[in-house]
């Protein structure tokens, strides 16, 4: 992708080369390995901020850091909070996934980091309900899953997350929603179905405040049926994996998010082969992930 840019318009870092683009209407940037780097799939980034702040830019530590490890990853930046309130951010994403599908060969991945996690399930559960074909799998970094910030880890671990304040995210939640039901599915996804989604991986530090929107989401979801790797880090602050370049942790979660995701899609494609070898039609979900 970079090559079609000029050098003006294409920035290398860390042999990571960044390129604007649009998709589905909504601009945002490619993150690809550099020239000759074996690849392995794509991924759309959701970038977190509440809904309200950040973009695919202050990102680049996370999307840059999946491009070094073969993946091209494609971060949208959705309308925001509070000019664009609930559903906007969900629109935006779907019609960037449903033309990242259109140009993609190969798996496709998701994630997303905090909102932008939280966000990563609603686009799961919107693409499922419109019967579209989904991500392979999906990597979540500490999820904000319950906009009606209920968790009792809000409570308990209060005075231990050195970065997070419940009342800045229930001020958040009320920009991006309005006048939303803060339990709508596709704003809070842990009170929605889980039922015919993606594997997931979860990647949450245990003195966040929003560990139990993890927790939560793990457990219903695997009461779903769906596959769940739930990982839950000692002492590290909320979406640590964007500090990668100076926490080793942060390297440690991004190879074990990276290692996930070719493992689910090399599962989906030996499942395939396996019904194939077999003379029966294969389920859909795993059509979608060889497709995807």
């Amino acid at each position: 992708m970079c090559a079609r840019h000029s050098a003006r318009r294409c920035r290398r870092r860390g042999g990571v080369g960044f390129s604007p683009a649009t998709l589905g209407g909504v601009s945002g940037e490619w993150a690809e390995p550099k020239k000759g780097a074996a690849g392995f799939g794509a991924l759309l980034y959701l970038h977190g901020g509440g809904y309200a702040a950040m973009s695919a830019r202050t990102h680049r530590a996370i999307t840059g850091g999946f491009a070094q490890r073969g993946i091209r990853v494609f971060a949208p930046d959705y309308r925001l909070a509070p000019e664009h309130k609930f559903p906007a951010a969900v629109d935006d994403v779907t019609e960037v996934w449903r033309a990242l599908r259109a140009q993609v060969d190969g798996p496709i991945f998701l994630a997303g980091d905090s909102a932008g996690g939280g966000l990563s399930v609603a686009l799961l559960m919107n693409l499922r309900d419109h019967r579209e074909q989904g991500p392979t799998a999906a990597c979540l970094f500490s999820p904000w899953t319950d906009l009606a910030v209920t968790g009792a880890s809000v409570t308990t671990n209060r005075d231990r997350d050195p970065m997070q304040v419940a009342n800045v995210f229930r001020m958040l939640a009320a920009a991006y929603l309005g006048e939303a039901d803060p339990r709508a599915p596709l704003a809070s996804p842990i009170y929605g179905d889980f039922v015919g989604l993606p594997p997931l991986s979860i990647f949450v530090g245990d003195t966040e405040i929003l560990l139990d929107d993890s927790r939560r989401l793990a457990e219903r979801a695997r009461l779903a049926g769906v596959t769940v790797d739930l990982r839950t880090y000692s002492d590290m602050p909320h979406a640590w994996p964007l500090l990668n370049m100076i926490l080793p942790e942060g390297r440690q979660a991004m190879d074990e998010a990276t290692a996930f995701l070719q493992a689910s899609a090399l599962r989906a494609v030996g499942a395939l082969g396996a019904a194939a070898s077999a003379g029966i039609a294969a389920p859909a979900k795993v059509l979608d992930a060889r497709r995807g």
